[in-house]
């Protein structure tokens, strides 16, 4: 048989395009060059925005809900439902992008994450005995009490929930209050100024007294604005969100059988090497000598950093595309050139040749 056989599994690249779509802009470039390569698209996701896009391209089952959005009007999100699974994403309910415009002093105060808990409600309505849920992108700084009043209230909550499984699909491990906490950490990226942040820290100490349990010190209480807090307080147990998506979509399979993988993400920085979608992929093909390329919007990582981490080459489309405005602007398209790119350039058929460990264009 000819061709490599590529795995392709890219995280999204910010607001720019989504895992699914980045993962189709690849394959696209990859098969212009290579057309004889055998190609399997895996997008990711690390439970922020695009987590159920990502679980409904390999799994299906997708299903859609109207929900209270984070300022109260309706909205209408979807979530999978696989089996008993249900797979639920706060960004759809209370995400920023659901806002109508940019965060403000007024949205960091007002909104709410009670959509949340009207789509885990519809969940266990429709059968599922276990529910994940993706955190991040989220544009409220409630604790989760909204999340918990849409559940009738903590004891009826977690009745409710007696006998599913809860799951809080994140890499945040913030606690909920504190320097390092949901209202100073992630606050300011919701519009909160100074004085709102102070504000939100006290709002969130008054509700962690309601939570109990040290539920506030927990790792990834702080998630989504404190909706992690929330869900460990009803039961619930975190999961880096990378490593739910790669358990649920049977992704060890994939790297096992792959000749090359190719992933990517916004920005390829220090972060990416600690949880992330890379940093994942990275380990279980370094154990199999497999080459890693990361194609980024941004890439800030030292040639020197790559190797030891496991990846083989990264490479920007910032710099293909000339400028970090083209590239953001026209995503989709300069990802396909840069991929058809980096395809002309790879090794011929099975060669096992990979170009030279850390190149950084």
């Amino acid at each position: 048989m000819t061709g490599l056989a590529v795995l392709i599994a890219p995280d999204c690249y910010g607001d720019s395009l989504t895992a699914v779509q980045a993962a189709g802009a690849i394959a696209d470039g990859w098969r212009q060059a290579r057309g004889e390569d055998r190609l399997t698209l895996a997008p990711q996701s690390d439970g922020g925005p695009g987590f159920v896009d990502v679980l409904a391209s390999r799994l299906g089952g997708l299903r859609t809900a109207t929900v209270s959005g984070p300022l109260d009007t309706r909205v209408t999100a979807q979530w999978v439902l696989h089996g008993q699974t249900a797979y639920i994403e706060c960004a759809q309910a209370c995400g920023l992008t659901l806002l109508g415009g940019p965060p403000t002093v007024h949205t960091a105060v007002a909104a709410h994450s009670g959509g949340v808990g009207e789509l885990i409600a519809a969940a266990v309505h429709a059968g599922a005995r276990r529910v994940v849920v993706g955190l991040g992108g989220s544009s409220c700084t409630d604790g989760g009490r909204g999340l918990v009043q849409a559940l009738g209230g903590l004891e009826a909550g977690r009745a409710r929930l007696a006998g599913v499984e809860l799951i809080a699909a994140s890499d945040v491990e913030h606690p909920l209050l504190g320097a390092m906490g949901a209202a100073a950490v992630f606050g300011p990226q919701k519009g909160a100024d100074p004085a709102t942040v102070e504000l939100l820290e006290a709002r969130l100490t008054a509700w962690a007294a309601e939570l109990g349990d040290d539920i506030a010190d927990q790792p990834g209480a702080g998630a989504a604005g404190g909706i992690g807090a929330a869900l460990l307080a009803l039961g619930g147990r975190r999961e880096p969100g990378a490593a739910v998506i790669a358990e649920h979509t049977d992704l060890a399979a994939d790297v096992a059988r792959a000749d090359l993988i190719i992933t990517g993400e916004g920005r390829f920085d220090d972060q990416s090497l600690h949880g992330k979608v890379v940093s994942a992929l990275a380990g279980g093909a370094r154990e199999r000598g497999t080459p890693v390329l990361v194609l980024a919007g941004q890439v800030t990582l030292s040639p020197a950093a790559l190797a030891p981490a496991g990846i083989t080459a990264a490479y920007s489309i910032t710099d293909f595309a000339g400028s970090v405005q083209r590239a953001m602007d026209d995503a989709e398209v300069q990802l396909t050139g840069l991929s058809r790119r980096t395809a002309g350039d790879w090794p011929g058929h099975n060669s096992g040749i990979a170009p030279e460990q850390g190149t950084v264009e």
